[in-house]
């Protein structure tokens, strides 16, 4: 696949370069730069993304960082089933636990929330960092809400976390999944004020928050551009029924 020029390789994070130092040196460069790539596109075009990463699994199959990478493409296009194969790869090869809140999500994905529910309370969640509990947490809700358990969600989600005032990058998601999960068992006026507690932190833009606090509060949108694109259609579809001047 094709790779701009301006794609040095020079550009993934350094532990990646590291593991990527086990390979011949033009090999190595050829990964780093289809790795580069695939966390380019993964958010703007997952399905391009995904085709860098089955290059670069190709050409390094045996580099842990290689395998996570296509494990995140395959996840992001929705191939769970190959996502989890490849992140149980990389976790074989590290000895890591931190992409055990991302396979149990794939499990959910293969409709298998009863096991990722399961893989919440395992060992390796205690091993995880703070934003790993976080979005095992989230993971579990989610199964929850899968199962039919709503209510259960709701208390899933009850944490020192999600009661704290601090804002982590994990802050904004937490606070709107619990607003989610509080609307669905139709708690709607604490679900508006975490929603709006949400966009507060929000300050990436990872969440809709805004567009369900406007929603909760009866407020539409007009899209002008569209709007005045009607208005000259009507324009034209009046000035056709005038008759001609003499």
């Amino acid at each position: 696949m094709p790779i701009p020029d301006d794609v040095t390789g020079e550009e993934i994070d350094k532990d990646v370069r590291q593991e990527l130092m086990s390979l011949p040196k033009t090999l190595a460069g050829d990964v780093a730069r289809n790795l580069v790539m695939v966390a380019r596109l993964l958010d703007e075009d997952p399905e391009k993304a995904y085709g860098y990463s089955r290059v670069a699994l190709r050409l390094a199959s045996r580099v842990a960082a290689v395998r996570e990478a296509a494990g995140f493409a395959a996840y992001a296009v929705g191939k769970y089933s190959e996502a989890l194969a490849e992140f149980r790869a990389a976790r074989r090869m590290t000895g890591s636990v931190e992409l055990w809140p991302v396979m149990a999500d794939c499990e959910r994905g293969l409709g298998r929330p009863e096991k990722a529910l399961a893989m919440a309370g395992e060992p390796e969640v205690q091993k995880l960092d703070r934003a790993g509990q976080v979005e095992m947490r989230l993971v579990a809700a989610g199964a929850r809400r899968d199962m039919g358990q709503a209510d259960a969600a709701v208390v899933t989600l009850q944490s020192p976390e999600l009661a704290s005032t601090a804002v982590h990058p994990w802050t904004a998601r937490l606070r709107y999944a619990y607003a989610d999960a509080l609307l669905e068992v139709g708690r709607e006026g604490e679900a508006r004020d975490w929603f709006a507690r949400a966009l507060e932190a929000d300050q990436g833009g990872t969440t809709d928050a805004s567009d369900r606090l406007a929603e909760l509060d009866g407020v539409e949108f007009t899209d002008v551009l569209e709007e005045s694109g009607e208005t000259e259609e009507n324009g034209d579809a009046e000035g056709d029924e005038r008759p001609e001047q003499g």
